[in-house]
């Protein structure tokens, strides 16, 4: 460890330490999900199983609240539930990353963790340099810096950005999001035999391909991997305009699903498709368990939308990760759910069956508080319009004329009312997680998920049901 390297820690845990006791107080502060210890979390990185422990690294800037320079931070856990908050993994403190440790993955290689990430450099007029650079540890906390393995091709701009590696029958592969010179979104491909030599195939998904045009000026976060038989990509991609519900968020998250010739490094895939409804997630990175199950985390936020009006900037943090979810195909649909590990949390249980509305409101005793898991099922409706409002702040909203199922919410300024939609034929099950200031509503066992960000009155702990037409339903709650 350089002299720079300890002074980027020393700082960065001087801050952690500094506002620790403000950060406690804040009413937001979530109670199961990760949040930054101080300032600004946004991207997942470098999620893995290793050595039977979870793994998730984070991009973090700890010394402010907006997307400075960026550090790895760095959580453990054995269960996925209860998480430890480790050494910072990476500081961006050598020539190729001094402007900040972008995002990447982790991969095992015989007993060792490695690391790939995005080496960000910017001169004094801001342009912008990139390097893929790997860093490698025995024990999983501890990080030696290998420096950079990958320089940017010709052929792209030096948005060239967040590796995701995997290993396919003894050859390693990555792919990497890119913007070419006609500044429209790339995913590339490269090969490796030993992970620091590098084999580069172009690009493998963008435009003129697969009956694409162009779509956004940028591919980020891209994550490769089988599952159920079939290849699936995820991107971020940045650009895209509004189509009917589609869309609506200042930059998109969603899926590719196909097939990736090894052979010719060609990638037929069909159109895309968003991962989730809602307004907060981004950026999500997938890793397989031992379990043999493909699981996720995503962001939950997105860059540059309204982040500076959130609440808890005034107490020095912002932003939170997704609860874990397991991914599954049904036909060509991409299905989240929360992992089972997640019941653990649950405690106080309450069951309420056959609830019958028609034309009111109603509050159930005991449905109400702050963090909570809520769970329908055995939903009938009839030409119904059923509502769920959430601490006065969120309302979950189904139309089975319209066959549309919204999530609202007072937007951060607290003046208007945003909302998110989706086409959905039938309501049948909902299983929702509230915490002090997030939502995660998975319908029909996954088949749709809305993902928000919401700041309520911290007094309010209300939860009312309400329908125009005949609706019953079965309804447990748990307090978590």
């Amino acid at each position: 460890m350089n002299q720079h390297e300890k002074n980027l820690l020393d700082r960065a845990y001087q801050a952690v330490e500094d506002n620790k006791e403000n950060i406690k107080k804040d009413p937001y502060r979530l109670h199961f999900h990760i949040m930054p210890p101080v300032g600004l979390l946004n991207d997942p990185n470098g999620f893995i199983q290793f050595n039977d422990v979870y793994h998730l690294f984070y991009q973090w800037n700890p010394f402010e609240t907006n997307h400075g320079s960026k550090f790895w931070g760095h959580y453990t856990s054995i269960d996925l539930v209860s998480w430890k908050h480790e050494p910072i993994a990476l500081a961006p403190s050598e020539w190729y990353e001094k402007n900040g440790c972008y995002s990447g993955s982790a991969v095992e290689n015989d007993g060792e963790m490695v690391l790939f990430y995005t080496g960000n450099v910017k001169d004094a007029q801001g342009n912008r340099e990139t390097y893929q650079c790997m860093a490698i540890s025995k024990d999983g906390i501890t990080f030696e810096k290998k420096g950079p393995v990958i320089h940017l091709p010709k052929g792209y701009t030096a948005h060239f950005r967040d590796p995701k590696v995997w290993k396919k029958d003894n050859r390693w592969y990555m792919v990497l999001g890119a913007q070419d010179l006609s500044e429209l979104g790339n995913i590339v491909l490269y090969s490796s035999e030993n992970l620091t030599e590098w084999e580069f195939h172009g690009t493998v998904a963008g435009p003129n391909r697969n009956g694409i045009d162009s779509f956004g000026y940028m591919w980020e976060c891209p994550d490769l991997f089988e599952l159920d038989g079939k290849d699936v990509l995820l991107l971020s991609p940045q650009g895209i305009e509004p189509e009917g519900y589609r869309y609506h968020n200042i930059f998109q998250t969603g899926y590719f699903l196909g097939s990736l010739n090894y052979e010719n490094h060609e990638f037929i895939h069909g159109k895309f498709e968003e991962l989730d409804r809602g307004f907060d997630l981004y950026a999500p990175q997938t890793t397989l368990d031992n379990k043999g199950r493909r699981l996720l985390f995503g962001w939950m936020g997105i860059t540059d939308e309204n982040e500076q009006d959130q609440p808890t900037i005034q107490n020095g943090w912002i932003h939170a990760m997704t609860l874990p979810r397991k991914l599954s195909l049904q036909g060509d649909k991409l299905f989240q759910q929360p992992v089972e590990e997640l019941e653990e949390l649950r405690k106080n249980e309450m069951v309420y069956r056959g609830v019958h509305l028609s034309g009111f409101s109603l509050s159930l005793d005991g449905v109400r508080g702050k963090t909570l898991e809520l769970d329908l099922s055995q939903i009938k409706n009839e030409s119904a319009i059923f509502e769920i409002t959430f601490r006065g702040n969120a309302k979950l909203e189904y139309s089975s004329s319209e066959n549309r199922i919204s999530l609202h919410r007072t937007s951060f300024k607290g003046d208007t009312t945003e909302s998110r939609h989706c086409h959905l034929e039938n309501l049948e099950k909902l299983q929702i997680f509230l915490d002090t200031s997030s939502i995660e509503v998975f319908v029909n066992d996954g088949e749709e998920v809305f993902t928000a960000r919401f700041f309520p009155s911290d007094d309010d702990q209300s939860i009312v049901f309400s329908a125009e037409g005949d609706i019953t339903f079965d309804v447990k709650k748990w307090d978590l």
